[in-house]
């Protein structure tokens, strides 16, 4: 296990339609993946940064820089991925710019080692149900028959995105028109404030799931006292950023549910600390997604294979969000989603469609 190069590379791709949330609307992807070369395997992580800095502070063209400038010198020809995550900690912040750095060194080691990233974290599962985001649609009646087809595709729980003005009528036309029986949830990706918990309580009639992030992310009081003034559970999603603050906000009661998303928290070791932490209080987790191709999904499915993930996550199916899949795609059956067993995380790009998206690769060479 020698690496001798890493690779930048930096792709597009087009969403199969505009994703819309309360910071903004998706029409498609700018890709930065890290890719790990040595003398007879390879290894790949996907960024997850979106192209600014909306969701978190991090974009993907910071990420690229924090990569190339502080995180490629710390890579020796013979480091873990353990001793980079060790090695990393110097650095502040720049979780996402960790992670997939992370990732890549993960999937070389273990592909050296013959060992897949499920069996790695220790995954219990075999396949993984599969619930969908849907975003902010323009009317109700587009709500509906947007949730309907999936419906139709199978997937076991929806998620809806919801902001001010585009809320509790909409949950309740939803339910109403699919019945108390879906599994149904509400991510507000911080859109709301304290003061709107009068407002945010007319959900609890719904039978939500949970609340995703209500509030600002560095809000995690505001999150304690929302909690108690409403029925609904309440998800973090934005605010866990480590082990530690997942520790502290189930301490206090900021939450009942965590979304635990790798490249929000640093990586998938960092990922399986917080899962360990919230089996062993029995706090239910479930993986989020940021419309990773399959590079990045198949390392999310062996994260969501581990036995604390109990609620259906974000893993959809690659028709989801693409046309056509940087890999082999991932295919929703009956409600769920295989995770890849093979060595590492099972998957590596097609060469002539990653080809076809690529605008530039780096080259770094180690030692």
């Amino acid at each position: 296990m020698s690496i001798k190069r890493i690779e930048i590379v930096r792709a597009h791709i087009n969403l199969v339609s505009p994703f819309r949330t309360s910071f903004g609307t998706e029409v498609d992807r700018d890709l930065l993946y890290v890719h790990v070369i040595g003398d007879d395997e390879e290894g790949w992580g996907e960024c997850v940064a979106m192209a600014a800095p909306l969701y978190s502070s991090e974009y993907v063209d910071g990420c690229e820089e924090v990569i190339k400038r502080y995180l490629i010198p710390l890579v020796t020809p013979n480091i873990t991925a353990h001793e980079f995550v060790v090695a990393a900690a110097s650095i502040r912040g720049n979780f996402m710019a960790k992670a997939a750095v992370e990732a890549a060194l993960l999937d070389y080691q273990l592909r050296c080692t013959r060992l897949s990233l499920a069996g790695f974290l220790g995954a219990t599962q075999t396949k993984v149900a599969s619930g969908v985001s849907v975003g902010i649609q323009p009317d109700i009646d587009t709500l509906l028959g947007v949730v309907e087809g999936y419906r139709k595709d199978g997937y076991v729980r929806i998620k809806l995105k919801i902001e001010p003005g585009f809320d509790i009528d909409r949950v309740r036309a939803v339910r109403q028109a699919f019945g108390d029986e879906m599994l149904l949830q509400v991510d507000a990706n911080a859109a709301y404030t304290i003061d709107d918990a009068a407002h945010l309580a007319k959900l609890d009639e719904f039978n939500l799931l949970l609340i995703e992030q209500p509030l600002a992310e560095e809000d995690i009081v505001g999150h304690v006292e929302l909690s108690k003034r409403i029925a609904t559970p309440v998800c973090l999603d934005e605010s866990i950023t480590s082990y530690d603050v997942a520790r502290g906000a189930l301490d206090i009661g900021a939450c009942a549910i965590i979304n635990i998303k790798p490249g929000r928290v640093g990586g998938y070791m960092e990922s399986k600390r917080i899962h360990d932490l919230c089996y062993s209080r029995g706090v239910p987790v479930w993986c989020g997604g940021m419309l990773e191709t399959g590079i990045g999904r198949a390392a999310n499915l062996a994260l969501a294979a581990l036995p604390g993930f109990t609620l259906p996550g974000d893993t959809s199916a690659s028709d989801r969000y693409f046309v056509q899949d940087v890999t082999e795609p991932f295919v929703l059956k009956d409600g769920y989603i295989d995770v890849p067993n093979t060595v590492g995380i099972g998957v590596r790009p097609l060469p002539d469609v990653l080809q076809a998206m690529t605008s530039r690769v780096d080259d770094y060479r180690i030692g």
